[in-house]
């Protein structure tokens, strides 16, 4: 407890690593590029950058994934395999690895020994972490986790995630989990037709362009997140984005002006929000009592987190941006302050499963260290 605790996620594309000093409050945040269908090499790497940066190597880590879907791997249980080698290998001290279902209360963890046995409860089970973090906080709600790739929607309950599934495959039946994010995804994927110009039109079936590419032009993708390549490798300039968009719709950037393509950008918008929107109307339509649907939240975390709030805004419902949970006084904070500095809860919010992973995992010590007291 005196070193802290680190949570890891160790994703497909990003190694997102939180950690926590010994009274359970979050110190650092960290994320770096890990394009793990390259290669193990490329976590073993990442790794090394995010202990290289640390404050202090604590001695417990928890770790939690989504990486074991890249096709680097046979299936998810090599993938699971794999990818906790390595941490084992890299990382120093006690290793606990999230196997949220494997508890009621989605709390539980297993020891590198254990993996095999558990693996299908560790792969993937990144979302429950966060959800289980949120939900301690929120009585009745909805937590929406809108990442670079995905989006993850789960109801909240009497505090508890009320999942109507856990695996990949049962989540995208149920739209728990939606594979639309703001920074990776293909805008062929995002919709078959588009307006431009007051003319609605197709949408090219090829990799031109990605949602970042809209975000950069609608200003709402940071800089800071902006970590994925293009589609053409080329650089991220709002022309360049707009040179990318255009070739969408069968066109040149020269073919209209910058205002064009802005207009175009936020046509791409409207179409992932007017998706995602959808999919939370349904989701708060499991509540059957009318008067809990109208007190309930919207919890918003991850690089998307804006959407979220776009959504709660056109649903005329609360919204609650995560980064408040982790630092509920960080509005009023300064980096010189004792509290937890907005930068870095910001942080937290876009790695939210590395923080949520290390907080459940330091309560559950603290849990384990007053039963043998």
């Amino acid at each position: 407890m005196n070193n802290g605790i680190i949570g890891w996620d160790v994703g497909g594309a990003h190694l997102k690593a939180a950690l926590l000093d010994g009274e359970g409050k979050l110190q650092q945040v960290l994320q770096v590029p890990c394009a793990l269908w390259r290669g193990l090499h490329e976590l073993e790497a990442a790794v090394d950058v995010v202990l290289n940066a640390l404050s202090t190597k604590p001695l417990l880590h928890a770790v939690t994934m989504t990486g074991e879907l890249v096709d680097l791997f046979a299936n998810r249980q090599a993938g699971v395999r794999s990818i906790c080698q390595v941490m084992d290998a890299k990382l120093s001290g006690v290793k606990q690895f999230y196997a949220g279902a494997l508890n009621a209360d989605f709390s539980g963890f297993v020891t590198r020994q254990e993996v095999d046995q558990h693996w299908q409860h560790i792969a993937s089970a990144n979302w429950l972490a966060s959800a289980s973090f949120v939900a301690n906080n929120i009585h009745y709600g909805l937590f929406i986790d809108i990442g670079s790739t995905t989006s993850d929607f789960v109801l909240l309950k009497n505090n508890q995630p009320a999942c109507m599934g856990f695996t990949d495959a049962a989540r995208m039946q149920s739209e728990e989990l939606v594979y639309t994010g703001v920074i990776r995804t293909p805008l062929m994927a995002v919709t078959q037709k588009v307006k431009f110009d007051n003319t609605i039109t197709s949408v090219a079936a090829e990799y031109f362009a990605t949602a970042a590419d809209v975000y950069r032009l609608t200003g709402d993708l940071q800089a800071a997140d902006d970590m994925a390549d293009t589609a053409d490798g080329k650089e991220k300039m709002p022309l360049a984005s707009a040179q990318r968009i255009a070739r969408m719709i069968g066109h040149d950037v020269v073919d209209a002006p910058i205002e064009s393509w802005l207009g175009l950008a936020q046509e791409f918008k409207l179409q992932q929000l007017a998706r995602l929107k959808s999919v939370a109307l349904a989701h708060i339509s499991r509540i059957a009592d009318k008067n809990r649907q109208q007190s309930m939240c919207i919890v918003g975390a991850g690089t998307g987190s804006f959407l979220a709030k776009e959504i709660a805004q056109a649903m005329n419902v609360q919204y609650l941006d995560v980064a408040q949970l982790i630092a509920p006084s960080s509005k009023n904070t300064d980096e010189n302050s004792s509290e937890i500095p907005p930068a870095t809860s910001r942080w937290a919010s876009v790695c939210l499963p590395a923080y949520a992973v290390a907080y459940l995992a330091f309560n559950k010590l603290k849990l384990d260290i007053r039963e043998h007291a």
